[in-house]
């Protein structure tokens, strides 16, 4: 018989593509109002990995991280990414969405995505939704793994991950301090 063990605390974060600054600036108000404050934002990522969102967001695509300094349940994710579908849609042009919004969480060990997309590798959490585990955290950094998304093996994306996981410890630390 095993024991329930104590929920994963996780640090949410919201990855973005988008080809407007106007839209993404004009996103962040809510979802600030659905996760709280920010802890980190990266700089802009220039994103040219592939096609495949060209038609929809327009060119050229730059990449943005948001990190919020709520502690999460990492059981709600699904529920986050349902929420960030009903944002993407809220910005609807001509039936094309303006901005992409993929949100996910890291701990101390590991950065989990959340998709609508089903494959071999990710794993179901229920209502239409897959979790896919990105990086491991393994000898002083985070490392990727055999399905990790093509841009996520960028040394910038792994050094903004890298702060973003030292700001959470210190989070978790303050946390604990307190109680």
């Amino acid at each position: 018989m095993s024991t329930k063990r104590h929920q994963e605390e996780a640090l949410l974060f919201v990855g973005a593509l988008y080809s407007s600054a106007d839209i993404y600036d004009g996103i962040l108000p809510e979802l600030r109002n659905y996760f709280g404050e920010i802890l980190l934002e990266s700089p802009v990522i220039g994103w040219d990995h592939s096609r495949y969102y060209s038609d929809e967001l327009g060119v050229p695509i730059s990449r943005r991280f948001l990190f919020f300094s709520q502690v999460i349940d990492a059981s709600v994710l699904s529920e986050i990414k349902i929420l960030t579908d009903d944002i993407e849609c809220s910005t609807l042009r001509n039936g094309k969405r303006q901005i992409n919004l993929d949100p996910g969480y890291l701990t101390e060990a590991k950065v989990i995505l959340a998709s609508t997309k089903n494959y071999s590798h990710r794993i179901y959490l229920g209502r239409g939704i897959y979790a896919e585990q990105e990086y491991i955290y393994s000898k002083g950094s985070y490392q990727p793994l055999l399905h990790t998304y093509t841009d996520y093996l960028k040394p910038e994306y792994l050094k903004i991950f890298g702060q973003a996981r030292q700001r959470f410890r210190e989070l978790l630390a303050t946390r604990t301090a307190v109680d």
